[in-house]
């Protein structure tokens, strides 16, 4: 299977250009290049093991590639420290819960600002608590008192914070009730029409692509497709290759 999605480079946001990656001697990504446009859903689906954290690592600079390019809007940013990565706008929510437990929910905002400088985060604080009314009423709570549901919502919130302009995040929906799932997809959702660029994985891959503009499928660290996301969804050899016919997707209201 190919890719069949022409995306240009004037609409890439991110591209990989024959990435290899991986840990040590054990590399996850053999040759990968493609690219995700900007201010859409990308949503990675694949098996275990093909790579699809693994590029989200690779691309927030936690891993660092042995060969190939990775660019964002074309400016190659390979080896860049996280802090770089940050500064030019990207954010990550990683798989799990990694907050500081013993801090107070204001307190976990307060250091996800804190390559912004303490009067500029003071001032963000707001804008984000408005996208999360239950985070907001929590405010001098311990993060580790939270449910998992608020606990996911302050870690976007707190990337939020940097008003990204690409947002990686990592199986949102682990651990969570499917009202918040729901949620969850809504802000990205509307995140992505505000014209941040999201990559995302998620192991409810027909939830992820009801809300998705496009989806890639990656096998042993090798792009196998790259279609518009709905028209997976409404494939039924699609369905049967990449979706096991599991999970039920999320309405939208």
């Amino acid at each position: 299977m190919t890719t069949g999605h022409n995306i240009s480079d004037a609409d890439a946001c991110i591209e990989f250009k024959d990435v290899v990656s991986g840990y040590k001697d054990f590399m996850i990504l053999n040759n990968l290049s493609f690219k995700a446009r900007r201010g859409a859903i990308t949503l990675l689906m694949g098996p275990n093991g093909a790579g699809k954290s693994t590029v989200l690592k690779t691309l927030f600079g936690l891993l660092k590639p042995q060969q190939g390019q990775v660019l964002l809007n074309g400016e190659n940013i390979n080896g860049a420290s996280q802090k770089a990565l940050l500064a030019k706008g990207i954010a990550f929510v990683p798989q799990g819960r990694n907050l500081f437990g013993q801090l107070s929910v204001y307190e976990n905002l307060e250091l996800g600002g804190i390559t912004l400088g303490m009067k500029t985060t003071h001032e963000r604080i707001p804008e984000v608590l408005a996208l999360f009314p239950r985070v907001k009423e929590r405010l001098n709570s311990r993060a580790a008192s939270l449910s998992g549901g608020e606990q996911k919502q302050l870690e976007i919130g707190r990337a939020l914070l940097l008003r990204p302009q690409v947002l990686l995040i990592d199986e949102p929906s682990i651990g969570l009730s499917p009202m918040v799932v729901l949620d969850v997809f809504k802000l990205l959702r509307k995140l992505a029409a505000q014209g941040t660029t999201v990559l995302m994985v998620e192991q409810n891959v027909k939830g992820a692509l009801a809300f998705s503009d496009d989806a890639i499928a990656l096998e042993s660290g090798r792009l196998v497709l790259h279609k518009i996301a709905s028209d997976i969804l409404n494939d039924p050899n699609m369905e049967r290759l990449f979706l096991g016919g599991a999970h039920a997707t999320p309405k939208m209201t």
